[in-house]
């Protein structure tokens, strides 16, 4: 019956009903009751002058839905509960939730963690414990920290089924696979419990994420250790369902568990906590004398900073209000219906104060943050020895895994070790991280599934004896995934199975055989398997173990005496052009440095330039004639001669390759070529490169497959026009193959130089990438531990010092070759300027600084003879007229002075002639007599017209003086 308690007007401290609901049936309920009804006291004891009291109305749920449900109506119905503590478990507080929102009641639960209690919005449910999502995110971060790939839950599915989606989801988002789910019931026998674990062991996954309530756990416990699942090599993690309650097992519980990791919520251990445990123990004795072992755990700490939350929230509500009771419903009978619940007065109220409380309590700092319990550290636990579990590490949501905690002012918590634990003491106490699987102990082998095919069989072969119908299956694939498995630190039983119809031929494709790894048919797959993206969908490769890559296959033609312009084909059209104009400048460079001061380059302009052609030309057999006088031009000359030195070798190199070694060309190094004259190409059967070459353009009639390097041989000779092929694109691999096969006859093209000339260029980079792969790979299934051990042992045998890859491939595909020079992809062999553009840019360089700094030079030694002209035309048109004089100080032309002395006779017949010439005929423009005497300052030559005083006087035309010494 609905009751209303009302505040005394006398001043009297107001009585508050509280409701409890717990499990009584063990001492574990009677215990947190113990821990509730201590908190009360504490509280009042501290704060005597509140005017309200907390009494406490205990129901027991029975362990059972309906009873809690059933108690929580007499709660708020019959006793008028202003709040309830509990119940125990979260299926349970599912119930008592719903009636509490009815009834606008606070439920406080210290025990229910299952995240789906507050999916949806639940204003007047309050959780003071850490919710499961916590502590499944810590878990999925060990699991990552040690690298496990697969992990199997073991939960009661009572207790624990509520939190299996958020685990899978956590363990999903740290790349774990979860390939098994086991619930057990809490009633179920150990014949059950037996049946369950060896269905485990059966299967490659060892490590273990158990939660469950420690009645049932530790019975787990003692049949995993009878099964010899605690031995070496297992992994057993457990929630805190258990970790929290560990200080309540026995030393025979504790001794079945050694090993098994831990997490709980890390409780600091202050001064005020150890003082409640010891006032508790002080109580119990008095209370119970014969019970000497019990002790507290977790959850009665929570219980005890829970109620004192609620008795400040009380306390808090009523100083605004003078009614705390239940506003009774219309009751028809006295049968307690769910019709019949009343509503809270002050729910709303007490809803509100709640969510404001905040205090130091015994598990450190108490608040709720959306009505659920502020997060705290989880801590990592080992059970080592039969004392309290070892703490080896911790984990928050923001730092992750660390090794040890710490306080200071600023920070919480402070890590020393951000990627590992504390020495951990596993299963069978070895001190080494299991791998977290096995190869399952069912007896059972690894089923190996290998293509069957015609041809390539050096790959992979499948041979069956008629008589005993027994397989065997070699090539290179298997000898290769044989030395592989012989290096794994474990042993591995495995069968290689055909992949055949009922009829014994090949099943299917390749993406066929693939998928059949997906579906669970096969354990693995080996053979000539390319790692492909598309297929990485339903399998994991390990890395691979040959070349990656697709070459195209041509047949090759003699082309030694076919092109008579042969001698071309050294340099590429660039280098020619850059050739031929670095030679014009060089020699107009030269020309104007020696202009002025050597006779070599003076002359008519005809005369010069072809001085200067044949100069710079002669360079080429280093025959020049001329004499560079000028220091700047020297420099540039012998810079120019090493230059012409590289390139005439190089091209002396190239065209004897040309002419001797380089013999046999390619027929077609264009795939344009092959698509824009509707070519047959051949593909590999069942191949992915036909996709690729679809792609391209091919049409379907010029696609041809093949099944092996003979009929590839024969598609090729006959060519396109005769019902051939004029190319093949295969795998590396299988190139090798067909070429060891068949040298003399064909070649391959890299996909850089066939693809070089593809119409879309702007994505040469994609387009050359389709011909780019993985390799050859093993499959497996997805989220298989073997694939990383398979990856390392593959480097192994690359990386072994007796070449074990090199004597594999030497007995499968080298060794059948005769002519391995000729099975290098083929390139353009002219040199283009790419390949001297350093020389050309230190010789452009020098010239460049040369002529710069001669005309710097010049300008400056004339700057005053510019200076009466005012235009910059002027300036000019003068400073060439300087330029093109002789520079007379220059002391070739001082020696030559020297050596004529005052004789003129050393003059040309020619120049003097002109000379007289010139006089008689009355110029009066300056006579270059002499190139010396023209440009000597102290000799000038200059016309005088005079004009006769009398006219009857005969004159000279035109009279020629000489200065100086001439």
């Amino acid at each position: 019956m609905a009751g209303t308690i009302r505040a005394q007007n006398t001043g009297s401290t107001i009585p508050v009903n509280v409701g409890v609901i717990l499990d009584f049936d063990d001492w574990v309920g009677r215990m947190w009751l113990s821990c509730i009804n201590m908190s009360l006291v504490d509280f009042y004891a501290a704060h005597g002058h509140y005017k309200t009291r907390l009494f406490l109305h205990a129901r027991d749920s029975k362990n059972d839905v309906i009873g809690a449900a059933a108690a929580a109506t007499d709660l708020i119905t019959n006793v008028g509960a202003l709040a309830i503590i509990g119940p125990t478990t979260s299926r349970q507080a599912n119930f008592v939730i719903e009636l509490g929102e009815k009834a606008q009641v606070p439920i406080i639960s210290f025990t229910a963690s299952v995240p789906s209690l507050t999916s949806i919005k639940r204003p007047y449910f309050f959780r003071s414990t850490e919710t499961d999502k916590t502590q499944v995110k810590a878990i999925a971060a060990i699991v990552q920290n040690f690298g496990w790939r697969e992990a199997v839950p073991y939960v009661d599915d009572d207790y624990g089924v509520g939190i299996l989606p958020y685990l899978v989801a956590s363990l999903q988002a740290v790349d774990t696979n979860v390939p098994h789910q086991s619930a057990i019931s809490p009633w179920a026998s150990d014949a059950d419990i037996l049946e369950e674990l060896y269905k485990l062991k059966t299967m490659q996954t060892r490590v273990f994420i158990v939660h469950m309530l420690p009645s049932l756990g530790t019975r787990l416990f003692t049949k995993a250790k009878e099964a010899g699942m605690m031995d070496i090599g297992y992994v057993w993690i457990m929630t805190d369902g258990m970790t929290n309650l560990l200080n309540l097992l026995n030393d025979s519980d504790i001794d079945s568990m050694q090993g098994v990791l831990g997490v709980r919520p890390y409780i600091p251990k202050t001064k005020e906590l150890k003082d409640f445990r010891l006032r508790w123990k002080r109580k119990l004795h008095r209370d119970h004398p014969n019970m000497v072992d019990a002790d507290l755990d977790i959850y009665g700490w929570l219980a005890y900073d829970a109620t004192m939350a609620l008795a400040m929230a009380v306390e808090q509500v009523a100083g605004t209000t003078t009614n705390l009771g239940i506003k009774e419903a219309n009751v028809s009978s006295n049968l307690v219906r769910l019709e019949t619940v009343g509503v809270s007065k002050n729910g709303h109220k007490l809803s509100q104060a709640l969510s404001s409380i905040s205090f130091k309590g015994l598990t450190g700092d108490f608040r709720f943050v959306n009505q659920q319990l502020q997060s705290s550290a989880i801590q990592i636990v080992n059970i080592n020895g039969v004392v309290e579990a070892k703490g080896i590490g911790f984990w928050t949501p923001t730092k992750g895994i660390f090794k040890r905690w710490k306080f200071n002012s600023t920070t919480s918590a402070s890590s020393t070790s951000q990627s590992k634990l504390a020495t951990i003491m596993w299963p069978g106490e070895p001190t080494s991280v299991p791998k977290g699987w096995e190869i399952p102990t069912n007896g059972t082998k690894l089923r190996i599934g290998v293509p069957v095919k015609d041809g390539f069989t050096e790959f992979v072969k499948v041979t069956r004896n008629p008589k005993t119908n027994a397989t065997k299956v070699t090539g290179y694939c298997i000898d290769v995934f044989n030395a592989v498995m012989d290096r794994l630190p474990y042993d591995v039983s495995y069968d290689y199975v055909p992949f055949v119809n009922s009829e014994g031929e090949s099943a299917g494709t390749y993406n066929d055989l693939i998928y059949q790894v997906y579906l669970g048919k096969f354990d693995a797959v080996v053979g000539d398997v390319t790692i492909l993206a598309n297929r990485s969908n339903y399998v994991d490769f390990a890395m691979p173990y040959s070349e990656s890559g697709i070459s195209m296959v041509v047949p090759v033609k003699d082309t030694k005496n076919d092109n008579a312009l042969i001698f071309l084909k050294p340099f590429k059209l660039d280098l020619w052009v850059t050739t031929l104009c670095s030679f014009v400048i060089i020699g107009f460079v030269v020309w104007v440095l020696e202009h002025r001061i050597n006779k070599d380059f003076r002359g008519p302009p005809s005369q010069q330039a072809g001085t200067s052609l044949w100069f710079a030309f002669s360079t080429i057999v280093f025959s020049q004639r001329e004499k560079v006088i000028n220091n700047l031009a020297r420099i540039v000359v012998i810079i120019w001669s090493l230059v012409v030195l590289i390139i005439t070798q190089s091209y002396t190199a190239s065209l004897s390759s040309l002419l001797t070694v380089q013999q046999l060309q390619p027929a077609i190094t264009d795939i344009t070529e092959l698509i824009r004259n509707r070519e047959v190409v051949g593909y590999h059967k069942d191949s992915f490169v036909k996709d690729i070459l679809r792609g391209l353009g091919f049409q379907d009639f010029q696609l041809l497959s093949y099944t092996s390097p003979q009929e590839c041989d024969e598609l090729l000779s006959k060519g396109s026009q005769n019902g051939g092929v004029a190319a093949v694109f295969d795998q590396f691999p299988a190139v090798k193959l067909i070429l060891a096969r068949n040298c003399s006859n064909y070649t391959s093209i890299e996909a850089r130089t066939f693809m070089s000339r593809f119409p879309n260029q702007k994505n040469i980079s994609s387009n050359i990438q389709q011909f780019k792969t993985g390799g050859f790979g093993f499959a497996f299934p997805l989220g298989s531990p073997l694939v990383p051990d398979v990856s390392r042992a593959i480097l192994k045998v690359t990386e072994d010092e007796d070449d074990m890859m090199g004597r594999i491939e030497d007995e499968w595909l080298s060794a059948k070759s005769i002519c391995a020079a000729h099975t290098n992809s083929f390139s353009s062999s002219s040199l283009g300027v790419s390949s001297f553009w350093v020389l050309f840019a230190i010789t452009g360089g020098t010239s460049l600084l040369a002529l710069t700094t001669y005309i710097t030079m010049f300008v400056h030694q004339h700057w005053e003879d510019l200076r009466p002209y005012d235009s910059m035309w002027g300036r000019i048109v003068n400073l060439f007229r300087i330029f093109n004089q002789k520079d007379s100080k220059w002391h070739t032309f001082r020696k030559s002075e020297a050596n004529n002395g005052d004789n003129l006779s050393d003059h040309s017949y020619g120049e003097r002639q002109a000379a007289s010439s010139a006089l008689h005929e009355g110029s009066v423009e300056n006579v270059d007599l002499n190139p010396t005497e023209q440009a000597n300052k102290d000799v000038a030559t200059f016309n005088i017209d005079i004009e006769p005083t009398n006219p009857n006087q005969v004159m000279p035309t035109s009279t020629g003086i000489y200065h100086g010494t001439n």
